[in-house]
């Protein structure tokens, strides 16, 4: 293979692996919850949107245990015109999402 880089197919892989972030532990989760809570919050004054990805944000102390985390996973939702921003607060180790509380914000000027 005359005049191909020999580092080409390990610079394709290292591409590769940066251009796919990994999805944060509970992300799934957090969406449907993240869905749940949008519609709720609507009732019945039309339809919902809530965006697919849950993003993870620093962990957040419990107010009754300081050595314990929490982690939060922000999700984006709308209604209509209107942008919501909600957070979902997950306790937990590997492979348990285990909910302990929910945020959402109607993203205003006012």
């Amino acid at each position: 293979m005359k005049g191909v880089c020999p580092l080409l197919p390990a610079l394709l892989l290292f591409t590769a692996g940066t251009s796919m972030a990994a999805e944060p532990p509970c992300a799934a989760d957090a969406v449907r919850q993240a869905r749940k809570l949008l519609g709720w919050h609507n009732g019945d004054d039309g339809p919902v949107f809530v965006e697919p990805q849950a993003r993870l944000l620093a962990p957040l102390a419990n107010p009754v245990n300081k050595t314990q985390k929490f982690s939060v996973l922000e999700v984006m939702g709308h209604i209509q015109k209107a942008n919501y921003r909600m957070r979902l607060i997950y306790a937990g180790g590997e492979g348990q999402c285990l909910l302990m509380g929910q945020e959402i914000l109607e993203l205003s000027s006012l």
